[in-house]
């Protein structure tokens, strides 16, 4: 579906039906709502049922107009406490609505959804909204649905803004269509999805989108080069190779003072716990399992396209967890890429095995920064639900920075400590590290504190835990109620533009 801009009020006028926002506000002939459209509101006001209509949050009411359109009316509540995240939600119900309706055109009025009083922003925010309300993974479907409608039109009664709205609009177009590319990712079959595979899309996807971003991908001869046996000691019972994927963005202008930013991503294309094998009903939606290194990828592909200012380096980390013969075993002691020995107890805590050698690996390229994203801990959702993602790290102004770039999209994010008694739980009798707690409890913080001793050279490191946010996050309208979410792209893009 595409989504049109126009600066001319005829478009606004012909569409069949018209979309635009109501604001709580009782006037003088008891009607308890008002439009930023005198005419629109004239003939709403002939209606019986328009004083019934308060519009309030989340509330809609359809009508006809004497010319034989229609009007869709939003509620948005009171304008003055109206915000970004309202306009995506309020503009993502607006599309459910229509979704599937017999309209031939259908056009949004942007100022009457301008609640932030910035034009440019408000139809920036609408475009991103209508692409991520609109995606759905339906390719293994032999019926899809289509609307009858094959464009939106936002209609600006503003010229001036156009300049400004232009580089917004190329960039919301960039950072939406990343999302939805993320959310592919986490949505594929994992028999179709297996580490190759992976490793050979992004390759694909980067050679035909990201002009200027070098590839290195590494398969098991060069992991064993590398010593990274951790990692290898998750692929060990797999029927694909493991697969390093390493992608290096550098600016057009680079100075001394330009920072380097490396990623890091877990991409297990399945999960089925190694020989600590997980149960039947834990299995399924374990396809979601590499949902960090999407997220990270959908990140860092909308901050190139977007000319991000910063050296970014990407590490993606795939493989899946398989069981045969040659599966590692429990009780193994594995010696990882810098030299720490660590007995894995728990063939199910396997992500942070990939993720410390890829970690290690990420901090000798000599960033300043380092993220790393995962779906690593259940305990994460039992500590901040479904909603919340999780943040830990060595350096609290980076964690600051990572926080606010979060509350800026209007992602839910929560810091959790890392400390000393949490650490000490990591250490093995027979071995420098054990791979889990001598506890049940704190599992997200005694994983980052696991991988806290795989950062080194001083690099300011944070980790993501989305165990939580990756995929049916039903509450948000503009994100699919089953499936990859897409969440904390753009979060992460956001940090790195």
């Amino acid at each position: 579906m595409k989504v049109n801009v126009s600066f001319d009020q005829s478009d606004f006028n012909k569409a069949d039906l018209k979309v635009v926002a109501a604001y709580t506000n009782k006037n003088a002939d008891g009607i308890q709502h008002t439009l930023s459209s005198k005419e629109i509101m004239d003939e709403m006001k002939a209606l019986k049922i328009s004083k019934n209509f308060i519009a309030k949050e989340g509330t809609q009411l359809l009508f006809n107009l004497s010319d034989g359109s229609s009007v869709l009316a939003i509620g948005m509540g009171k304008k003055t406490t109206a915000k970004a995240e309202q306009i995506r939600r309020s503009i993502a119900n607006a599309y459910k609505a229509i979704k599937g309706e017999l309209y031939n055109s259908v056009a949004f009025d942007m100022a009457s959804f301008n609640a932030v009083n910035k034009l440019d922003i408000t139809t920036a925010l609408t475009k991103e909204a209508l692409i991520l309300t609109a995606y759905d993974f339906n390719k293994y479907q032999a019926k899809q649905n289509k609307n009858s409608f094959k464009a939106i039109t936002l209609f600006v009664n503003d010229k001036k803004v156009k300049r400004s709205l232009e580089k917004k609009l190329v960039e919301v177009q960039n950072l939406a269509e990343s999302v939805c590319y993320t959310r592919d990712l986490v949505n594929e079959a994992p028999n179709i999805l297996h580490s190759e595979e992976y490793a050979k899309r992004i390759e694909k996807d980067v050679k035909a989108n990201l002009k200027g971003v070098k590839v290195k991908i590494m398969g098991k001869p060069e992991l064993k080069k590398e010593n990274m046996n951790l990692f290898l000691s998750v692929n060990a019972g797999s029927n694909y190779g493991p697969r390093l994927v390493h992608l290096t963005y550098t600016p057009k202008k680079v100075t001394k003072n330009t920072k380097h930013i490396a990623m890091v991503g877990k991409g297990l294309t399945f999960d089925t716990g190694g020989y600590s094998l997980k149960p039947g009903a834990s299995m399924m939606g374990m396809k979601f399992d590499m949902g960090g290194s999407a997220t990270v990828y959908g990140a860092f592909r909308a901050a190139v396209l977007n000319n991000s200012p910063y050296k970014i380096t990407l590490i993606l980390g795939m493989t899946d967890n398989a069981v045969n013969e040659k599966a590692t075993m429990p009780d193994s002691v594995v010696k990882g890429r810098n030299g720490t020995t660590v007995e894995i107890l728990n063939t199910d805590a396997e992500g942070r095995l990939v993720l410390a050698d890829c970690l290690d690996y990420a901090c000798d390229q000599g960033p300043d920064y380092i993220i790393d994203a995962a779906t690593l801990t259940g305990a994460c959702l039992v500590a901040l639900g479904s909603e919340v993602c999780a943040v830990l790290g060595n350096d609290q102004k980076w964690i600051d920075s990572i926080k606010k770039s979060a509350k800026d999209q209007d992602e839910y994010m929560w810091q959790l400590p890392i400390i000393d008694e949490w650490r000490g739980q990591m250490k093995s009798h027979i071995a420098d590290l054990r791979n889990i707690g001598t506890k049940k409890f704190a599992g997200t913080a005694t994983a980052a504190a696991f991988l806290e001793n795989f950062i080194k050279n001083d690099v300011k490191w944070a980790h993501l835990d989305i165990a939580g946010v990756c995929d049916s996050q039903s509450h948000l309208p503009y994100c699919p109620e089953k499936g990859g979410s897409g969440l904390i792209v753009r979060t992460l893009a956001n940090l790195l533009s």
